[in-house]
């Protein structure tokens, strides 16, 4: 098999309908689509994957309910993807981003920036101590919230491998009406989005764990942002 047949067909029902007035138009792959970026380890610290840390001032951390989220991310062919860079970006406990531009009336935690990254293991693996994000209102919609959310940027092992996407949580009542978690029309690719409990990851007495598994491409791939 080439390189170019590795990647197969993208599979656009698992993803949000788009917003466009006209079709999205898919274009073939070529060599620049199917090789690199590499990252190495030294791409990202410990630090960078402890965001109730990695803006805070000595002897200080974030405000809020910690959690350990972790999970494995493999290929359209359930093979696990190592060195794949995860980028991800949240709002604090109060639902407040780190950016002027965000005007929500919520408490400023002066030490939870709201973003991390790191690479993952040899198994596929990545991990991340964070704290659960807050909701928040979409007041150009009236009186509407966004339901607790955690951004996602990977980029696997090629440019055919990117991916942006939001992981939920269980049981929050607010995803019924949330127009970007609504906007997968695939149930059961929707319900991919939401993390699990996992106890097994959890820091006794610290932190409970949490894991979301990421599947590049395919037919069980894990749904784009809109």
């Amino acid at each position: 098999m080439s390189t170019l047949e590795h990647y197969k067909k993208r599979d656009w029902s698992v993803h949000p309908v788009s917003g466009a007035s006209q079709p999205l138009v898919p274009l073939k792959h070529t060599l620049s689509e199917v090789t690199g970026p590499v990252f190495g380890k030294k791409v990202a610290t410990k630090l960078d994957a402890d965001l109730t840390k990695n803006a805070a001032k000595k002897g200080q951390e974030a405000i809020g309910e910690r959690m350990i989220l972790t999970g494995l991310v493999t290929d359209e062919n359930s093979r696990p993807v190592p060195g794949a860079l995860i980028e991800i970006w949240q709002t604090n406990a109060a639902g407040l981003y780190s950016h002027k531009g965000d005007q929500h009336d919520a408490p400023v935690d002066p030490n939870f920036y709201g973003t991390g990254k790191c690479v993952t293991d040899e198994e596929g693996r990545y991990r991340f101590i964070t704290i659960r994000p807050g909701a928040y209102p979409i007041t150009r919609l009236g009186n509407r919230w966004r339901p607790a959310h955690i951004h996602y940027s990977i980029t696997g092992g090629s440019f055919a491998q990117r991916l942006i996407t939001q992981c939920y949580f269980p049981g929050d009542p607010l995803q019924a009406d949330d127009f970007v978690f609504q906007a997968v029309e695939n149930k059961a690719a929707r319900e991919r989005l939401i993390v699990k409990y996992a106890p097994e990851h959890s820091v006794k007495g610290y932190a409970a764990g949490y894991q979301f598994d990421i599947v590049l491409r395919g037919r069980n791939a894990t749904p784009m942002e809109r």
